[in-house]
């Protein structure tokens, strides 16, 4: 589990390589898309890239409902077969002042 004191780090830094945030929970194309990149990881950081539901583009939480439905589905993108090798991935949940928001944590495959 990510510590919350990065998590808040992530969600303010707004022009990060590493970061998408989004309000969407059923935006698949757009998820794997962000999971590509983050596991291609172009940048050569080396530091794993975090897919953020629930959090609007200011780094503020913005309120989701996280069903087991919306969990499944994210963590699905990994072997849905788009994404080739299949990248290390893990997905995640967290409570926040304001509202839960969905973590998914890719590392680069490299």
């Amino acid at each position: 589990m990510i510590p919350s004191g990065e998590i808040r780090a992530l969600l303010t830094d707004l022009e990060s390589d590493r970061v998408e945030r989004t309000i969407s929970t059923t935006n698949t194309d757009k998820f794997g898309q962000v999971i590509c990149a983050f596991a291609n990881d172009l940048p050569n950081n080396r530091k794993p890239g975090y897919l953020f539901l629930g959090v609007n583009d200011d780094g503020s939480i913005h309120p989701i409902d996280v069903t087991d439905e919306l969990l499944k589905n994210v963590a699905a993108i990994r072997t849905d077969g788009n994404i080739q090798p299949q990248p290390s991935m893990g997905v995640e949940t967290m409570e926040q002042p304001y509202g839960l928001l969905n973590i998914s944590r890719l590392s680069p495959t490299g």
